[in-house]
């Protein structure tokens, strides 16, 4: 079964947003769309890097258009914008009536021990664990607009992109 309108995962950086959405995309038999993967190809640069020359404004800018983009798709795909664009006024807003919306829930000490290090640019510096404390302390009242909430913690993607799938399933039944 796949789906009849698009899903969007989104958390905290180290969620597993774009492990389990490659699991649940895979599952559902539809595509998946990682937003920073496709801003990384089409400005052939990192993140990071796109950070550091750029700056974030530019890249939420970015970011939410091609998230835009990818909502307009005519075949349902599962979509995994970055883990600030939930908390950019409106991006969660444009998704509802497209998109069934998945909150990934995470404590922070545990999504900082998941964050790729260097390739976060929101968490440099000599205290991740404080930067990613502050996220979460300002994203979290955007994560919590989501449709649905799943509370991660320590469960394997697998388990994860299951209790997504299911999600998704019983939302298109409804």
């Amino acid at each position: 079964m796949g789906l009849s309108k698009h899903l969007v995962l989104i958390g905290l950086p180290g969620s597993g947003k774009s492990t389990v959405g490659a699991l649940v995309a895979q599952g559902l038999g539809v595509e998946l769309i990682d937003i920073d993967r496709e801003i990384e190809r089409a400005e052939k640069r990192s993140i990071a890097e796109i950070f550091q020359v750029r700056g974030e404004p530019w890249f939420r800018t970015v970011e939410a258009r091609e998230t835009g983009r990818a909502l307009s798709t005519p075949s349902p795909a599962v979509i995994v914008p970055g883990g600030g664009w939930a908390a950019q006024a409106g991006n969660v807003d444009s998704a509802r009536g497209r998109a069934i919306t998945v909150y990934l829930e995470i404590p922070p000490e545990t999504a900082v021990l998941r964050a790729a290090p260097g390739t976060r640019p929101l968490l440099g510096g000599s205290d991740p664990l404080a930067r990613m404390r502050a996220l979460y302390a300002q994203r979290e009242p955007a994560y919590r607009q989501a449709d649905h909430r799943i509370a991660v913690g320590e469960l394997p993607a697998t388990e994860i992109a299951l209790h997504v799938v299911e999600l998704a399933r019983q939302s298109l039944s409804e």
